[in-house]
């Protein structure tokens, strides 16, 4: 019997079971970054990015268990979290674009919140989107309505979240288009490090090189410039070329994949 937040015919769960999505992990991790408040309240308060790894499976298994898990394993794994984001709250040492040195941050604020939860939704469909399918507009707003349920969990109201799918991307617009992101000098380093350079096997490289490649590609042009990111090859030419894979990908790999390939494992336990 059905008894979590969401069944198996919502667009959250059609869109997290695919392995494929996991390549929007180090594109949002990136843009979440970018916020001088948030990467001090959310992600580099007390040591969390001196051991990411660690940071990142817990957050992969909570949203796991969020998507694909009952409402009561929910509720457990998401209890802590919030108890821990009000407990974190402090000052930036150094100015950051915008906000001087002394600015307040807390990993409650709603607006901190909402960034960090953006960035997790954008980077999802843009991922989805290029390797498994399009997407109307009416399943973008589903798959959005989804995700406010997952804000709430994580303490967002309703009135801190953009309720349309045309308000989700005016906030897109607004975000990206504003003075509010920045990338600090401290962002620049280390979170390149952490998403760019990861402590793997020699013979990993070359498929780490792919994903890095994938990953600078679809930034935000802003947020990849801000990074100061190589700007060879020529835009136009780097999204041809993740392009052309993607629909090679997506035509002629992905139909073809058996389940247990195509599917994380959460998502083949839920649907069994």
């Amino acid at each position: 019997m059905f008894n979590g937040y969401f069944s198996d015919d919502s667009m959250l769960r059609r869109i997290h079971r695919e392995r494929a999505v996991a390549l929007s992990g180090p594109r949002a991790l990136l843009m979440q970054a970018a916020h001088p408040l948030a990467v001090s309240g959310l992600l580099a308060h007390s040591n969390s990015l001196d051991d990411p790894y660690e940071r990142l499976a817990r957050t992969a298994e909570v949203m796991s268990t969020i998507g694909f898990g009952s409402r009561e394993d929910a509720d457990r794994v998401t209890r802590p979290v919030r108890a821990a984001h009000r407990r974190v709250r402090g000052r930036i040492p150094d100015a950051a674009g915008r906000f001087p040195a002394g600015s307040e941050y807390s990993a409650n604020d709603p607006d901190l919140l909402m960034w960090v939860l953006f960035t997790l939704v954008d980077s999802a469909l843009v991922v989805y989107q290029l390797y498994v399918e399009k997407l109307s507009d009416e399943e973008q707003q589903a798959y959005w309505d989804d995700y406010k349920v997952v804000g709430k969990l994580f303490a967002l109201r309703k009135r801190d979240m953009p309720d349309t799918l045309a308000d989700l991307r005016e906030y897109r617009r607004e975000m990206l288009e504003g003075d509010v992101l920045h990338v600090s000098d401290w962002a620049r380093r280390r979170a390149r490090e952490i998403v760019l350079e990861p402590p793997i096997p020699w013979v990993a490289r070359p498929l780490l090189e792919t994903v890095n490649f994938i990953t600078v590609s679809l930034l935000p042009e802003r947020v990849r410039r801000e990074y100061g990111f190589s700007p060879l090859p020529p835009q136009a030419v780097r999204r041809a070329l993740v392009a052309g894979g993607a629909e090679y990908t997506k035509r002629a790999v992905i139909p073809l994949l058996p389940e247990r390939l195509r599917f994380v494992p959460a998502a083949r336990r839920a649907a069994a």
